[in-house]
């Protein structure tokens, strides 16, 4: 098959891309920057703004898959909050814009969206059919799934992955998380209650693969691991995996305080969280290899797969 992935220069689209290049599928990364390392797969620049030569890698291709958009790790000034939104809007209307410029669109567009959009509920589990929660996430979210459903062809089968945090060993929050406990500041953040729902990351491209080449599998689905766990007990978990006996916990003020001057980031993504579950792959009995949290760190600790 060939599978276009957009916005495919980071942490998620380069573990996609590897693991369909070792499958045997032709991959297509268009960004508007690269990694170092080709693992294989095409790379096509864009500027994310303009319709260019990259459309035609649209043309006969089997499927997209969406994952363009700011990252979130960082200080919510006003600036950094307008880009987060309409690096998503923006560039989802985008590809729709593309997909009406080609003669043989993709059978299938797979949409990267959030877990967040249930938005911090501090004890309730929510699965797909929970309401959608209050603030920047929840409305970023709910934009960013409204510009898919008006940009996405008729024809076209449609999936939405509302994506948790992804654990892996090459990207994401995970290895800074993991340097912080080896520094010994791996205790529990604030209160430690607040939800954490996580994937492995082979387990998401095992949801991706699915999206593409299950027909059956259609609409919106929770892209986290059957077990979500408080960040007290992630804590915990992380530093059992790393072999570090102890952690100090970081209290809420000290959060508040060193996250946007040390960790140059948010400190409501350590403070807050949610409990997800997926009702649809459980439904659709969805097998996760890393169903709970010390399988996966294990995993990714000792390098296997």
């Amino acid at each position: 098959m060939k599978v276009v992935i957009t916005g495919g220069s980071g942490f998620l689209g380069t573990c996609l891309g590897l693991d369909l290049s070792k499958r045997g599928h032709e991959v297509v990364l268009i960004s508007r920057s690269f990694p170092k390392k080709n693992e294989g797969w095409k790379e096509v620049r864009w500027d994310a703004q303009h319709l260019g030569d990259w459309v035609q890698e649209l043309d006969g291709a089997d499927a997209i898959v969406n994952l363009a958009g700011r990252t979130v790790d960082c200080i919510k000034t006003p600036d950094h909050c307008d880009e987060i939104l309409r690096s998503r809007v923006e560039t989802t209307r985008l590809v729709g814009r593309a997909l009406r410029e080609i003669k043989t669109p993709p059978s299938v567009w797979v949409q990267m969206s959030t877990a967040h959009l249930y938005g911090d509920p501090p004890t309730t589990w929510c699965d797909e059919d929970s309401p959608f929660g209050w603030g920047l996430a929840p409305d970023v979210g709910q934009a960013w799934e409204k510009a898919y459903q008006e940009s996405v062809l008729p024809e076209m089968r449609q999936v939405i992955l509302r994506t948790s945090f992804v654990v892996g060993r090459s990207g994401g929050a995970l290895p800074r998380l993991s340097s912080l406990v080896k520094w010994g500041f791996g205790g529990k953040v604030g209160h430690g209650q607040q939800g954490m729902s996580w994937i492995h990351e082979a387990d998401m491209n095992a949801l991706f693969r699915r999206a593409i080449e299950n027909e059956e599998m259609q609409g919106a689905y929770l892209a986290t691991a059957p077990n979500p766990v408080s960040n007290e007990e992630f804590m915990r978990t992380l530093r059992a995996s790393l072999k570090i006996p102890f952690g100090l916990p970081a209290y809420e003020w000290m959060v508040r305080v060193g996250a946007p001057l040390i960790m140059k980031t948010d400190p409501e993504l350590g403070l807050y969280g949610r409990y997800c579950v997926s009702k649809r792959l459980k439904e659709e009995t969805f097998v996760f290899r890393f169903p709970r949290l010390s399988e996966a760190l294990h995993d990714l600790s000792t390098g296997k797969q």
